[in-house]
């Protein structure tokens, strides 16, 4: 749905990359490598997006590297967005509905790094959660959100991803 709203592929992907997780930053060529799109298209959506201030600009050794400005005021309008996007409040909100007590929620690889790459690896964090029915739920999920799901359950996490929600 909202590449109904943004046109551009480039500029989608590269707000994705930035906006679904606030950690992760990049560079021109890595990606432009990344995308596999030309240097110029990244460039031109980069400035478009510095300018604007969604991005923020950082000089490190003859590079510029780049970062979502999570102090822009439309930061946490744009990550809900981006999230809803992707799904990934559809797949928390399910979860909770659904299963037993959940400590956390963290989606790690291509997606915790802000590659769009339509398989979500999903860490569910907690005490006997039932595998069996996580299983169902994941092709009811995949259904809602329209990408591939993956569960693992473990009984405590603590490797670094995208952090959907904790319960402490």
């Amino acid at each position: 749905m909202l590449e109904t709203l943004i046109t551009s592929k480039t500029r989608l992907r590269v707000l994705i990359k930035f906006f679904i997780n606030a950690a992760n930053n990049a560079h021109m060529r890595g990606l432009a490598d990344e995308m596999h799109e030309s240097t110029n298209a990244i460039r031109k959506e980069l400035n478009n997006l510095s300018e604007a201030g969604y991005l923020e600009k950082e000089t490190i050794q003859n590079r510029i590297s780049y970062k979502a400005n999570s102090k822009h005021p439309l930061f946490p309008t744009l990550q809900k967005i981006i999230h809803q996007h992707i799904g990934l409040d559809s797949l928390v909100s399910i979860v909770l509905e659904r299963m037993g007590y959940v400590k956390k929620i963290v989606v790690i690889g291509d997606y915790a790094n802000g590659n769009d790459s339509g398989i979500i690896d999903v860490v569910l964090v907690g005490e006997d959660l039932n595998s069996d029915y996580i299983l169902k739920l994941a092709s009811k999920i995949e259904h809602e959100i329209k990408r591939k799901v993956n569960f693992t359950i473990m009984p405590s996490f603590t490797a670094s991803g995208l952090i959907l929600f904790e319960n402490n």
